[in-house]
C-alpha cells in the first residue's frame, strides 16, 4: 500500500533537518515523493543520505534558506524561538508543524506501533524494524538512531505496519493513535519539561488514552513506573494490556536469560508454551526489550515463532554498545547511556561479556538540568567501571546553570570508590586513554552527546 502524501507536507522545510527524529521523518518524506528541504548547524553523513533521497541540505541557519514555496516549516522542541528560518516562516505565512504532528501525519491509515518509556526506546523500535522487515512485512520506521548506515533510522515500506520511537521528553508522544503501544519504563528525567514523577505518570497516562479502541498495550511488569502506569490504566474500556517480564504473574514470562558472550539467550513462556530465541546484543535489559517487541508484534497478530526467530536478526543500533573497532589489543564500544539507570545497565552488560578485562569509560554528561538532578546517581553508576574520564556537560539545547558542572559527579563517583579522572579538554582524551589502556581492555566512551566521535580518535592514538 501507498498511504497518501498530506498536501502541507508536498514542499516541507526542517529546521535541524540532521536531527535523528528529523532526519528519519524528512528521509520517509522524501521516499513518498516529497520536495524536501531542510538546514542542519553542520554537514553530516546523514545530511548527505539525505541529499542521496533528493533533499536539500544548508549548512547554518539564515533566512534565506527557506524557500517561499514551502508548503511547511518542521520543527522539534529543540528548535529556539529566535532562529531565523522560524522569523522568516512567521513573516511569509508559512505553517509550522512539530515534527510529532508530522510524523502522526505519516503513521495515518497505517497499523502503528508506538514504543515508549524513558530508555530503550530506540533499541526497542529497531528490534521491532530489523524482525519485522526479515519477515518480509516492509514496515515503515521511524527510529531515533541509525541501525546499519547514515539515514537507515527510517524508511518507507509497503506493509500496512508503522513502527515509531515515542518521545515523552516533550509529551509529543501524545500526538500519535497507536494500534499497539509499549511502555518499557517510567523514570523521573527530561527535568525542564516534568517536575515530579506524577507529571511524568500523567504523561503516560495520556499516551494509552490514545490507543485506538481494541489496541494493545504491552508493558513492563517488573518495573516499578511502568508498572504504576498499567495499574492506573486497568480496566479502561475497549484496551488490552499485556504485561511482560519475570514475574511468574507476567502474560509473557521471561524465564531464563543466558549471557553468551556479547550474546543471549532468551526463553519465555507464551501463553502457557516455551519459546527459545537469540538476541544478538548483551545484557537483561537488552533481553527485555526483545521481549517487548514480541509481545507487540504478536498482538499485531504475528506468528510468535516467525516473529522470535527474526529478532536474532537484529545486531544493534548505532551508539548502543556499538563496537567501533579494536587496535593494540583494546576494544572500543560506544554507548549513549546517558540516565544513571541506562548507564548501570550498559555497564553491567559489559562487564557480563567482558571476564577479567578491564572496563575504561569516558563519560560526557548530557544537559545541565539532568546533571543536578541526577549527577549523583551518574557518578554511583560509573563506580562499575575500573576507571573513568568524566568531561564537561554536554549543553544541547540547554544554557549553563551556575553551580552545575560535572565536579557533581567526578565526587559522587569518588565517594563510591571510583577511580575517576576530569578532563576538561576533549581533545586531549586520545592521549590520556591510550596511557591509560593496556592489551585487554574494553574502552567505553558513554553519552548523548559529542563523545561519540572520540572512538576513531583513540583507536587511531592506540594505533600509533
Amino acid at each position: 500500500m501507498k498511504p497518501g502524501l498530506p498536501t502541507a507536507m508536498e514542499r516541507p522545510h526542517f529546521i535541524g533537518i540532521g536531527g535523528a527524529g528529523m532526519s528519519g521523518i524528512a528521509k520517509i518524506l522524501a521516499q513518498r515523493g516529497a520536495q524536501v528541504a531542510g538546514s542542519d548547524a553542520r554537514d553530516s553523513e546523514t545530511a548527505e543520505a539525505l541529499r542521496a533521497h533528493g533533499a536539500t541540505v544548508h549548512i547554518g541557519h539564515a533566512a534565506g534558506h527557506l524557500a517561499p514555496e514551502s508548503t511547511c516549516v518542521v520543527v522539534s522542541s529543540a528548535i529556539r524561538a529566535d532562529n531565523p528560518e522560524l522569523a522568516r516562516a512567521a513573516e511569509l505565512g508559512i505553517p509550522v508543524v512539530h515534527r510529532s504532528d508530522a510524523l502522526a501525519a505519516l503513521m495515518d491509515g497505517l497499523r502503528p506501533i508506538a514504543v515508549a518509556g524513558t530508555h530503550g526506546k530506540t533499541t526497542t523500535t529497531s528490534m521491532l524494524a530489523v524482525s519485522l522487515s526479515a519477515l518480509g512485512l516492509d514496515p515503515s520506521y521511524a527510529i531515533g538512531g541509525d541501525l546499519d548506515a547514515p539515514g537507515s533510522n527510517a524508511h518507507h515500506g509497503e506493509g500496512d505496519i508503522f513502527v515509531a520511537e515515542a518521545d515523552e521528553s516533550d509529551r509529543s508522544f501524545h500526538k500519535y493513535a497507536p494500534q499497539v503501544a509499549i511502555i518499557l519504563n517510567a523514570e523521573l528525567d527530561h527535568h525542564a519539561n516534568y517536575a515530579s514523577m506524577e507529571e511524568i505518570y500523567e504523561s503516560f497516562e495520556t499516551f494509552v488514552g490514545k490507543i485506538v479502541p481494541g489496541g494493545t498495550l504491552v508493558v513492563a511488569h517488573g518495573q516499578a513506573g511502568a508498572a504504576e502506569i498499567a495499574r492506573r490504566v486497568a480496566g479502561r474500556e475497549g484496551l488490552h494490556v499485556v504485561t511482560y517480564g519475570e514475574a511468574e504473574d507476567a502474560d509473557v514470562r521471561i524465564t531464563k536469560i543466558t549471557p553468551r558472550g556479547l550474546t543471549s539467550e532468551v526463553t519465555v513462556l507464551l501463553d502457557g508454551r516455551p519459546l527459545t530465541f537469540t538476541v544478538s546484543v548483551p545484557g537483561r535489559h537488552y533481553a527485555h526489550n526483545a521481549v517487548a517487541a514480541l509481545a507487540a508484534g504478536v498482538a499485531l497478530g504475528i506468528p510468535a515463532h516467525n516473529l522470535a526467530s527474526a529478532l536474532g536478526k537484529y545486531t544493534g543500533v548505532k551508539r548502543r554498545l556499538q563496537l567501533k573497532g579494536e587496535a593494540a589489543g583494546v576494544q572500543v564500544i560506544d554507548s549513549y547511556a546517558h540516565h544513571p539507570t541506562e548507564m548501570t545497565a550498559d555497564l553491567e552488560a559489559i562487564r557480563g561479556a567482558a571476564g577479567d578485562s578491564r572496563i575504561l569509560v569516558v563519560f560526557q554528561p548530557h544537559l545541565f538540568s539532568r546533571t543536578q538532578e541526577l549527577g549523583t546517581e551518574m557518578g554511583q553508576s560509573l563506580a562499575l567501571a575500573d576507571a573513568s574520564v568524566v568531561l564537561d556537560i554536554y549543553p544541547a539545547r540547554e544554557d549553563p546553570v551556575p553551580g552545575v558542572t560535572s565536579e557533581i559527579i567526578i565526587a559522587a563517583a569518588r565517594a563510591a570508590g571510583a577511580d575517576v579522572t576530569p578532563e576538561h579538554d576533549k581533545t586531549a582524551v586520545a592521549d590520556v586513554i591510550a596511557g591509560m589502556a593496556k592489551p585487554g581492555d574494553l574502552v567505553l566512551t558513554m553519552g548523548a552527546g559529542d563523545v561519540t566521535d572520540l572512538g576513531p580518535q583513540i583507536l587511531a592514538r592506540l594505533a600509533d
